[in-house]
């Protein structure tokens, strides 16, 4: 048992519903993890235009999704783009349609307000319609509730829900969450993951323990015999 190979377009029985992301991902900036899939009826391969909004170049933001993300149909990312200046009294943008409107235009008022990079961690789950705005975290084993608008970081294995989202609970106590953290499964070699799917999606956390610490091992084994 090997598991899909993630340079697979449609892992799910060739399926075009399904794609793994970083196979139809063009821009240098944006990044996607081995396993990340998008599941859309009838879009799922246009993702990075559809899904993907006000993301231009000469603004310099990036989107980053780690390993093994879910992210259903109409999962949207909004990138700093969209930002209109807030400055002053009106937040219209005259710049962008020219013909004597760009003059006096101080880019400041945009591009000092940015907020940054969108990063999402590994093992997130997003629910239906979910939007996350420009410049946020979204840690790693987080869950994104459907039509949920993610405005602010969300910490790890953490529940958001709403408009704006909001944490309605961790998935797990905060102790067990650093293991999980410490553990980072989602590092391991597929080979491995493959070997241990029943602890991966099951609750005993001593069972990938052992695993993280036989990893470390073989690990150090290699570096000493090198």
């Amino acid at each position: 048992m090997h598991g899909p190979s993630p340079d697979t377009l449609h892992p799910f029985n060739g399926e075009p519903h399904t794609v793994y992301l970083k196979n139809v991902i063009t821009r240098p900036t944006i990044e996607v993890g081995d396993f990340t899939y998008y599941n859309d009826e009838n879009h799922a391969a246009e993702f990075e235009s559809r899904n993907v909004r006000y993301h231009f170049d000469f603004v310099g933001d990036r989107l980053k999704i780690g390993k093994f993300c879910a992210l259903a149909q109409g999962t949207t990312f909004i990138m700093s783009g969209a930002n209109h200046a807030m400055t002053g009294f009106s937040t219209y943008p005259f710049n962008i349609f020219h013909n004597g409107w760009e003059q006096g235009f101080d880019p400041a008022t945009i591009f000092d307000h940015l907020k940054g990079d969108t990063i999402v961690g590994h093992d997130v789950w997003f629910g239906t319609n979910a939007t996350v705005m420009p410049g946020v975290t979204i840690c790693s084993g987080a869950i994104i509730g459907a039509h949920a608008v993610v405005a602010s970081d969300v910490p790890p294995y953490a529940v958001v829900v709403g408009n704006p989202a909001r944490v309605v609970k961790l998935r797990f106590d905060e102790a067990t969450i650093e293991r999980l953290l410490e553990i980072a499964w989602w590092d391991w070699p597929a080979e491995t993951i493959s070997r241990n799917l029943d602890a991966i999606r099951g609750a005993d956390i001593e069972a990938l323990e052992a695993v993280a610490t036989e990893l470390g091992g073989e690990c150090d084994a290699k570096r000493n015999s090198a």
